[in-house]
């Protein structure tokens, strides 16, 4: 099965999320298919926090790609941004 899920990066009390499409079988940060955007929860100033390519979400969702509870809940995050 594939899911759009984090992987987790940057340093020790500094969290950057890759948000990629893994197969499930998979390690968090192990080997992914593809990146579809990145989370950055520590964004200060005018550092992006969210950033998700729409189209390809769309596209991996189409052809059977589960996302976890909290992709779910930054791409409704997005989807705010974006009407804001």
């Amino acid at each position: 099965m594939v899911v759009i899920r984090l992987s987790r990066g940057g340093a020790k009390a500094r969290p950057f999320f890759n948000i990629v499409v893994a197969d499930k079988r998979v390690r968090r940060d192990g080997s992914f298919i593809e990146r579809l955007g990145f989370y950055n929860p520590t964004a200060k100033g005018g550092e992006q926090t969210l950033r998700i390519a729409q189209d390809r979400l769309t596209y991996w969702k189409s052809v059977g790609a589960q996302a976890s509870p909290t992709v779910e809940r930054l791409v409704k995050q997005a989807a705010a941004q974006q009407a804001a």
